[in-house]
């Protein structure tokens, strides 16, 4: 599907750029939800067919980030999602994450300290180089919530390996505009409420088959299990044999909404995704004179930011006086120039 056409298909008011807070569901994701609030209201629809949202939402997962499907797992969030990973690491693992690094991928390690985990912080340029015989683990986020900035996914890799370090990627900022290889890391995490465009309550972990035998499925329930259905009572413990022994029971309604969503983003493909966001952050930049970058998140200074664009009916992250604006395949530009007008006014 042409990504003009696919606009159509969502509702934004105008001047709606902070997709990197949470993003907008297309018109099939918000029919699909209200179908199943009104079964649910009047008790006439099957918790099954909810359930096999998640399946789909899976598999999309899957394709979009080229991985196979039963190296997934599903989750609420990604600090949950991250929880295994950080708790089999040996007492004394050293674990390298920038400094800069939202929490949701720094606490789940922090917490670690009490087991004589060592995490060191620092500057994002220089991950690569950080990385030595003693590092156990580095984590970070492929694209910066705070600022937008995309990391070198490449050589931080290269350099992880060839130190035998695990290479952790949170890519809640990345997946659905950024073309990438999930395969090449251990783990990629991804929450679904920002760019997936999914509601909050869904998120997704790749989990690398080596990696795994390494973890302990600690919240695992009956939907962990080998046959979901035949997992409701009683021993022995018969859990997945692939990711879905980490998967937690699902939000059904998160996941009726995020499925259409994300078969419709596989449709429109990322590659399109991606050159329209930027497209489009470039010429925020432009317009703002500054040089443009490689990120569909920017952040720019401009005094009385806030006033300004909530005069202009513009709604994007303010804070300190720092804008952040976000561009998606609602975004447009007549959107780009709205926010320009208010902060050159």
């Amino acid at each position: 599907m042409e990504l003009e056409q696919a606009q159509k298909l969502w509702q934004p008011h105008p001047g709606w750029l902070n997709t990197a807070s949470y993003g907008l569901p297309p018109d099939p994701a918000w029919d699909a939800l209200q179908e199943a609030l009104a079964g649910w209201r009047a008790g006439t629809a099957s918790w099954e067919s909810w359930s096999t949202a998640t399946d789909r939402s899976r598999a999309a997962f899957a394709q979009l980030t080229g991985v196979p499907v039963a190296d997934v797992a599903v989750g609420v969030n990604v600090s949950q999602l991250l929880a295994p990973i950080a708790a089999a690491l040996p007492a004394g693992a050293r674990v390298v994450v920038p400094e800069v690094e939202f929490t949701s991928n720094l606490f789940p390690w922090l917490v670690q300290r009490e087991r004589g985990v060592e995490v060191r912080t620092v500057p994002l340029a220089d991950l690569a180089t950080s990385i030595d015989a003693g590092t156990d683990l580095v984590a970070f986020s492929l694209v910066q919530s705070a600022n937008g900035a995309v990391a070198a996914y490449d050589e931080i890799v290269a350099a992880a390996r060839a130190h035998g370090a695990l290479v952790v990627v949170d890519a809640t900022q990345a997946c659905g505009w950024l073309p990438f290889d999930a395969a090449r890391a251990d783990a990629v995490v991804v929450g679904g409420y920002k760019w997936l465009m999914g509601p909050r309550g869904t998120a997704f972990a790749y989990l690398a088959p080596q990696l795994r035998e390494r973890l302990r499925p600690d919240a695992a329930g009956w939907y962990a299990g080998q046959d979901p259905h035949g997992s409701y009572y009683g021993p022995p413990l018969r859990l997945a044999d692939d990711a879905r022994r980490f998967d937690i029971s699902p939000a059904w309604f998160s996941w009726v909404g995020a499925a259409p969503t994300l078969e419709l983003l596989l449709e429109i493909g990322v590659s399109a995704v991606h050159a329209h966001d930027v497209a489009l952050a470039n010429r925020f930049l432009t317009g703002l004179g500054q040089p443009p970058g490689d990120s569909a998140i920017v952040t720019v200074q401009v005094a009385g930011a806030q006033e300004k664009l909530e005069r202009a009916g513009v709604r994007a992250a303010v804070r300190a006086g720092n804008v952040r604006a976000s561009f998606h395949l609602y975004s447009t530009q007549d959107d780009v120039d709205l926010a320009l007008d208010a902060l050159t006014s």
